[in-house]
């Protein structure tokens, strides 16, 4: 059973996916209610929106849904925003507050923790190497961690999500030089909304892994889906206009990011 896609690219740029995965076991499947089989709470194609926009960057993706096990959470289930509504390392409700489990069949300490060791160790096993690989190559790595969410979501957030939610939890995970180039272009999309560290300031990897004093950084991109879907209910589909005026976009997003990586790699010690 494979948790987690690699590929190794030479960009100084890894991309991070840890919440497009659909796979459930069938023993957790079963036990997940009407809510949760209908898994609403994915980042719907987003691996395939990014596909090929920036040639040469690694990509690190979890194949496990996160009703599973949510791979941008702590294992130590810590609240990423205490004091707000959010899910948690294995989610007993949706975003709308809905229970996703059957009644008396709600993961226990010991289902949780088997879950650790089977899906959360292995695939960020698999996001430090290749971080430290990239690192190793290049002086630097910066950690591009791409999600998206429907954009009306009231148990999270009050009213309508702006499309491009960055976050650099305070401005502290990535070189102000990255956070600007990333915020720029989203501002730059004068047909779009945006935001800097507003109700998403980056997730448990961006904040985990940044480390920008030793040449890691770490920026998370929170897209509105109806950004790039049809509509933001089932079946979830991918609109391919709204898709073609997006990926553009995110292309010169990323290219920015790279060009600003590979300044910081000629200043990196050899």
């Amino acid at each position: 059973m494979d948790v987690f896609e690699v590929q190794q690219g030479s960009s100084p740029v890894i991309l991070g996916f840890p919440h497009t995965g659909i796979f459930i076991p069938d023993a957790i499947g079963q036990r997940l209610n009407e809510t949760g089989v209908g898994i609403t709470d994915t980042d719907w194609h987003i691996h395939h929106l990014y596909a090929g926009l920036l040639p040469g960057a690694s990509v690190v993706r979890a194949l496990f849904h996160r009703y599973v096990l949510d791979a941008n959470r702590s294992p130590s289930n810590e609240s990423l925003y205490p004091g707000q509504n959010t899910t948690g390392l294995v989610p007993l409700t949706d975003f709308d507050g809905k229970p996703i489990w059957k009644v008396g069949e709600e993961p226990n300490a010991d289902d949780i923790a088997e879950r650790i060791a089977t899906f959360h160790v292995p695939y960020h096993a698999a996001l430090k190497a290749e971080i430290a690989r990239v690192r190793a190559e290049h002086g630097v790595a910066v950690i591009f961690d791409c999600h998206s969410i429907r954009s009306n979501i009231p148990f999270l957030f009050e009213g309508k999500l702006p499309d491009f939610n960055i976050g650099t939890d305070g401005s502290t995970t990535c070189d102000l030089a990255i956070e600007k180039a990333a915020i720029n272009t989203a501002r730059d999309a004068t047909t779009y909304t945006s935001v800097l560290n507003g109700r998403f300031k980056g997730g448990w990897t961006t904040r985990h892994y940044a480390d920008p004093a030793n040449n890691v950084h770490a920026i998370q991109l929170e897209l509105a889906q109806d950004t790039h879907l049809v509509r933001e209910s089932a079946p979830f589909e991918l609109d391919p206009d709204k898709t073609a005026r997006l990926r553009p976009h995110l292309q010169l997003m990323l290219k920015r990011i790279e060009a600003v990586a590979r300044t910081l790699s000629a200043k990196a010690p050899a």
